[in-house]
Order: structure tokens, then C-alpha cells, then sequence
């Protein structure tokens, strides 16, 4: 008798292989996978004019009083992905009681640093000005992403600057959350940075590990050891920054997970090759409540 499990696993494997070349749009696997439950009241709401300015959202079918809203931006080395595929994660972080937005952002060769931190700062004000409607509390803001996703949500977590320009209190963000992020990527050794990133007046003002203080939002930093995209250093060297200014960290190595797999982990379908979703989650609730 044929498997009914085997298109979906082969539907898995393609997706992540697709991922793994070059963070392409996971429509197969958004399309596919099975999800949590959760209620999508939101598609394609601009917060600036730009078409890629636009964010989906999704709430706990249960939600008691104003929940805790979490924004996320996915990876794709500044150059790639679309909100869309990624409504799992939408879902997942939903079904564990916040009001999530997944949100787009320009992306090279439309822009350059700083630009798609401004979009995810603009995308934070949009949270905040639709907490009430969406059922979200604007005083209790996390932020989350995967790969470049990560060091957008780390970046407008450590550096204010990007949040109170876009009329938003940091103090709102009460914790972030990096999957497999670049955050200390200096010099400028590939192709994607040096197109993202050369033209920075200051390069070292790039760095999300420059502006580590005592008072930075709690962190919880994972990566894969089996990472070869984004090596797992740059975890370790952000960690270690915060434990040595005092700041609360939690930093997560998985073993075995690669690049791709530590984002994965968060399906349904592949939530058992790390408890990344579990205890990211976990995290995130404890600081924002």
C-alpha cells in the first residue's frame, strides 16, 4: 500500500532543499505543511507604500485580554522572501498565545543598510497603532526572525535608534529572538554583505554586537552546529557580549541542525528534529508577560 505521508514528506524535502540553495520562497511547504491553529485576520496590510511594505497577521484562537505581540522577519540574505510562505510560523508563535506579524521588507537591489531596518521598524509602529483591534498589547512587543530575518529583529532590539525614529518606545520591546543570525560578520568577505552592506559610512555600526549594553532587551540566541551558512560564532560572540554586560541571555547550540533545519523545527511536521518553537516561545512569554 503507497504511504498518503510520502508526497508531503518529498514536498518537506524540496522546500528545504530550496531553502538551503539560496532561501528561496517556501510556497510548497506554506501551502502543504500542516499547521497550528490559529486565525489569519490579517493579509497583506500595508504599513508604507512600497508593495513589499506589507505584513500578514495571526492570533491565538483563545486569547484571553490583550496577548503579547510578536513581529518576525524571515531570512533570505537581504535579497529574497515573501511573508507568505511563512504562515507555519505565523501560526506556530499564535498558537502559543501571541499576536504574530510576519512581515516583508525591501530587499537588495531595491535597497541597502539601513533601509530594511527602517521597513522593520515601520512594521513594529504598524503593530503598535493596530495593537487594540488585533487584540495585541503595544507595551508588550517581541521580536523574532531566522538568518538575515535575525539580525533585522536583534538589530532594532539593541539599536533604538531605528524604532524611535519610527515614533516607536523601545522600551516596548521587552525581548528578541535570533535563529542562526549574522552578527558579527566584519570584514565584509562575500558577495551578499558587501552588496548589502559596503556602503556604509560605518561599518562597524553595522554590527548588531556593537551596542550590547547592561539594558538591552533579553535575548535567546540559537543556532545549529551543523550550521555552514551562518557559523555558529556569531551566536557565541553576541552571547557572550550580553553575559558580559549583565544583560539576560539564552543562548541555545542544537545539535545536528543545520541553517535550514533550526527554522524548520518550528513546523508542525519537523518540530521534532529541535525544540526550538517550545522553548524560543517559552522565553519570549516569560519576558514579555
Amino acid at each position: 500500500m503507497t504511504d498518503p505521508r510520502i508526497p508531503l514528506r518529498l514536498t518537506l524535502v524540496a522546500a528545504a532543499a530550496a531553502l538551503t540553495t539560496a532561501c528561496t520562497p517556501l510556497g510548497l511547504f506554506a501551502t502543504l505543511s500542516p499547521k497550528d491553529p490559529a486565525t489569519r485576520v490579517s493579509r497583506g496590510e500595508a504599513y508604507g507604500a512600497n508593495p513589499r511594505q506589507t505584513v500578514d497577521v495571526y492570533v491565538p484562537r483563545a486569547a484571553r485580554g490583550a496577548a503579547p505581540i510578536a513581529v518576525f522577519f524571515y531570512g533570505g540574505s537581504w535579497e529574497s522572501g515573501r511573508r507568505q510562505d511563512y504562515n507555519w510560523v505565523g501560526r506556530a508563535m499564535a498558537s502559543r498565545g501571541f499576536v504574530t506579524v510576519v512581515a516583508d521588507y525591501r530587499v537588495y537591489p531595491e535597497v541597502r543598510y539601513p533601509d530594511f531596518l527602517n521597513d522593520g521598524a515601520q512594521a513594529v509602529r504598524w503593530a503598535v497603532d493596530n495593537a487594540a483591534r488585533l487584540g495585541g498589547d503595544p507595551k508588550r512587543i517581541v521580536l523574532l526572525g531566522h538568518s538575515a530575518g535575525a539580525y533585522n529583529a536583534v538589530m532594532l532590539g539593541l539599536d533604538a535608534r531605528y524604532l524611535r525614529a519610527a515614533g516607536v518606545d523601545p522600551t516596548s520591546v521587552k525581548a528578541v529572538a535570533g535563529l542562526a543570525g549574522p552578527y558579527d560578520f566584519l570584514p565584509l568577505n562575500d558577495r551578499t554583505t558587501r552588496n548589502t552592506f559596503g556602503q556604509a559610512a560605518d561599518l562597524t555600526g553595522t554590527q548588531p554586537l556593537n551596542y550590547v549594553t547592561r539594558t538591552s532587551p533579553p535575548a535567546f540566541l540559537a543556532t545549529g552546529d551543523r550550521d555552514k551558512t551562518v557559523w555558529p560564532k556569531n551566536t557565541k560572540a553576541l552571547a557572550q557580549l550580553y553575559r558580559d554586560a549583565g544583560a539576560v541571555v539564552e543562548e541555545r547550540h542544537y545539535a545536528g541542525v543545520d541553517h535550514v533545519e533550526i527554522i524548520l523545527a518550528i513546523s508542525r511536521p519537523l518540530r521534532s528534529g529541535a525544540p526550538v518553537l517550545n522553548e524560543m516561545a517559552a522565553f519570549l512569554r516569560e519576558h514579555a508577560d
